[in-house]
């Protein structure tokens, strides 16, 4: 089997970002709105009055400060609550394919690759534009990559379940060179009328590249030491909307069609399963959690984040576990990649880490990862 490293990672950040306060006075402006328009309803005990959010709400729920997106005007507009994105000819690059090929070309940059020295792309996403053709297909076309592209979604675990299939890929010899692209798109599946999660997403794009140790000329790689799957069926986190919703005469704008999720119950039933991952994980590779010098953990939630870390270290350690959940928000399935991309250059020769992410599923994934000497 061959080595494999990590030589490239890339980020895209969208155009517009939005703070909390920003967020805050749009929300409580539709919040006014629907309690005045069924103020006669509320009154009468037939519909639930709205309650108002606020900045020290979502800070203390999340560590949340700002989010990027891709459109800001649709999202702040009380009457609208949601992205408003133009359609495109299918002969015009897609939206999600643009966020894609953005992420891969700073990825590419970074390992010193150019399109064609791809061989594989893999599209790994929470939410997908469209079921065909393939996202993967239309970014692999679009950065003049060789080779085959399919696309996989494993919710907030989808990068590091799309690091695996590449790093299989190449140790098998199916691929030479793989990119994993990640657009997160997630202001479009967002309730964002919803006071409880209103605040959580963000848009980005993160991209990595995957290929065989020997054919490497970046001066960053990273040696994958083992990556590890698992999942267990959960209702706690969930969207329903899909292609059979047109066939059974439901309401497209129903609830259950955007995110939503029991974060009580995910809190509780995410942060041991993923500590215990990555402990038998690490354990298996020969280490343990204390001799590991980063934790790239999934950006979903700062007080899941710190529980996750007091459990293998036994005390929180902002340094050895970065968070970038105050800029970006969840992410979905690139916030752990985020986290590596702008928080590993300190990093020396020999020292390790571990990329993690958690999620709908439930789904855990997990990476570990050597520096390689330069």
């Amino acid at each position: 089997m061959k080595d494999v490293v990590i030589s490239g990672t890339g980020l895209y950040n969208p155009p517009h970002i939005i703070t909390n306060a920003e967020l805050v006075e749009s929300f409580n402006a539709y919040v006014a709105l629907h309690n005045e328009r069924h103020a006669e309803a509320i009154a009468a005990g037939h519909v639930e009055a709205l309650q108002l959010s606020s900045v020290e709400f979502i800070e203390k729920a999340s560590g949340i400060q700002r989010r990027h997106v891709i459109d800001k005007a649709g999202v702040l507009d009380p009457t609208r609550m949601r992205p408003r994105f133009a359609p495109r000819p299918d002969e015009q690059l897609s939206l999600m394919a643009e966020l894609g090929v953005a992420g891969a070309r700073d990825a590419l940059r970074a390992a010193g690759k150019t399109g064609a020295d791809i061989d594989g792309v893999l599209c790994a996403a929470a939410n997908m534009q469209r079921a065909y053709p393939a996202m993967a297909c239309e970014i692999q076309a679009a950065i003049g990559a060789k080779g085959y592209g399919f696309d996989m979604n494993v919710a907030c675990s989808s990068a590091t379940f799309g690091i695996e299939q590449a790093v299989n890929a190449v140790k098998s010899g199916s691929a030479r060179c793989v990119l994993v692209v990640n657009p997160e798109i997630t202001s479009a599946h967002l309730e964002w009328r919803d006071r409880d999660c209103h605040f959580i997403f963000g848009d980005v794009c993160t991209a990595v590249i995957v290929e065989a140790a020997d054919t490497a000329t970046s001066a960053d790689r990273w040696r994958v030491l083992g990556t590890r799957l698992h999942t267990q069926f959960s209702n706690h986190i969930r969207n329903n909307a899909g292609f059979l919703n047109r066939c059974e005469d439901t309401d497209p704008d129903a609830r259950d069609k955007t995110f939503r999720q029991e974060g009580r119950k995910v809190f509780k039933e995410v942060v041991p399963v993923a500590a215990a991952h990555i402990e038998r994980h690490l354990a298996d590779l020969g280490l343990k959690p204390a001799e590991v010098q980063r934790y790239w953990l999934h950006q979903a939630n700062l007080g899941m984040n710190q529980l996750v870390v007091k459990k293998l270290l036994g005390d929180w350690d902002s340094r050895r576990a970065p968070v970038i959940l105050d800029d970006y928000a969840n992410t979905a399935s690139a916030g752990s990649i985020i986290a590596f991309h702008l928080h590993h250059a300190d990093m020396a020769a020999g020292e390790r880490g571990v990329i993690c992410s958690f999620g709908a599923g439930y789904s855990v994934g997990s990476v570990v990862v050597e520096k390689v000497a330069a």
